[in-house]
């Protein structure tokens, strides 16, 4: 079976920022951003990972939600780290962005007629 290009690039991502996290550890950039970046970084993956094994197309479109919010919480908290200066490489943020846009299309799909818009 070929895994999804969502749980890819997700658990890239999520891979990412752990390599991220660390570079802004030896930075000295604020703890609390950091444990806020890093766990919501990573639960986006963890969260498309158990959608895929959903108990119904229900709890299937919950799971992807919920990698939704913790996207946009990881954008949030990205924007933060690249304003403030503490990172200066936005290409994350791009992924981060692409991966919020194929979990709408993916909720989207999954929704039928039922659309949710691109903030």
């Amino acid at each position: 079976m070929q895994e999804s290009p969502l749980i890819t690039k997700s658990k890239a991502f999520a891979l990412e920022v752990i390599q991220v996290c660390k570079v802004l550890r030896e930075e000295k950039c604020e703890s609390a951003l950091i444990n806020q970046f890093i766990r919501s970084g990573t639960s986006i993956g963890a969260n498309i990972h158990e959608a895929f094994y959903a108990q119904g197309k229900a709890d299937f479109i919950s799971k992807l939600h919920i990698a939704l919010k913790e996207c946009s919480e990881t954008e949030y908290w990205l924007e933060l780290l690249l304003e403030s200066g503490y990172y200066t490489d936005r290409t994350i943020l791009d992924r981060c962005t692409e991966i919020k846009r194929i979990l709408i299309a993916s909720i989207n799909t999954a929704k039928g007629k039922e659309r949710i818009a691109i903030p």
